[in-house]
């Protein structure tokens, strides 16, 4: 699992669908696909937890992407389980640094809605990221439900300090989602993937506040298509489909805190006589052969702060950011 860091630090769908309520006048039947419901009680957000992490040291244990494959899902699955296939290939024998991850000091945010999917967020301390100086950040995990007869997996994960962290908003003890076209915030979580990908492709750059993620990136991505003997490419993609959907909970400044999921492709071409080098991590994932060309396959997942309508600028932050390459082709 790769996170890319700022420069000073370098970056949820239910229990059951029919509740039956006994009456003096007999069973009457209140459907999950129309009802507002809580999208899990504690005690089952509390064991989807305990699930998702014995799954994971397990499978970062042995470097078996197969351990774990049942517990992760979305942007985080597809990073999750590429790297641990190619770990897999890279040291057959497991993981020999192998540190169990522990998550603590859980904070769990259920919201209430009606139908499938529900999720739901867990703030977490963790033992994997401690930032020196300035305290552990938090760990952001986004759990996903389908169906009843599902298995709660984990779609998202950002990585934010204590202060990016917002306050969510609550109803009634629960926290309120945010629907993806909502009209309330200076860009709706159905058209965040959109904008971004246009940014980073050199369109405008919106509401975006320029940054690491942002307008450095691009900058970044400007000068390596300029390096002597290799010209690289980049292609990116919205993926917002399934389990990749945007998802947002409202907060108490009238904004959201919204984690949605891109796809981008990396094409790196050497110059007549040269090769690319490629990484034996990336190697590991390689289909065909690197004759002149290899083109890396990468899924980037990102949590944003995202004001209320009216903003005029800078109406999304870019507060974490994940990503990793899930593939690569070689020609």
């Amino acid at each position: 699992m790769r996170r890319l860091r700022r420069p000073s630090r370098a970056l949820v769908a239910t229990t059951a669908a029919t509740v039956m309520a006994l009456t003096a006048s007999g069973c009457v039947t209140v459907h999950g696909e129309r009802e507002l419901l809580p999208a899990a009680t504690k005690s089952e957000a509390e064991q989807a937890l305990k699930d998702f992490t014995v799954a994971f040291n397990k499978a970062d244990k042995a470097y078996d992407p197969a351990l774990d494959a049942g517990r992760v899902t979305g942007p985080l699955g597809a990073i999750n389980q590429a790297g641990l296939k190619s770990r897999s290939i890279t040291s057959p024998q497991g993981n020999p640094d192998h540190r169990p991850l522990e998550l603590t000091d859980a904070k769990f945010v259920l919201p209430k809605k009606a139908g499938w999917p529900r999720w739901f967020v867990v703030d977490t301390d963790s033992n994997r990221d401690t930032d020196q100086g300035s305290g552990d950040n938090r760990w952001l995990l986004v759990f996903v439900r389908n169906g009843s007869e599902q298995l709660w997996e984990a779609a998202y994960l950002a990585i934010l300090t204590p202060d990016e962290v917002p306050a969510f908003k609550t109803d009634g003890g629960y926290a309120v989602p945010v629907a993806a076209d909502s009209a309330e915030l200076a860009v709706a979580p159905e058209d965040l993937g959109r904008s971004y990908v246009s940014m980073l492709g050199g369109g405008e750059q919106g509401q975006f506040v320029a940054g690491p993620h942002t307008t450095e990136w691009r900058d970044q991505r400007k000068k390596a298509a300029k390096r002597a003997g290799m010209a690289t490419q980049y292609i990116d993609q919205v993926t917002d489909a399934g389990d990749f959907a945007p998802l947002g909970l409202a907060t108490e400044d009238g904004g959201a805190l919204v984690f949605f999921a891109t796809r981008y492709f990396e094409r790196q071409t050497a110059a007549q006589g040269y090769r690319p080098k490629v990484t034996p991590d990336v190697k590991a994932l390689l289909t065909g052969e690197v004759k002149n060309t290899v083109t890396k396959e990468w899924v980037s997942s990102q949590a944003v702060l995202v004001k209320p309508t009216g903003a005029t600028q800078d109406g999304v932050t870019i507060a974490g950011r994940l990503q990793g390459v899930t593939g690569a082709k070689g020609s």
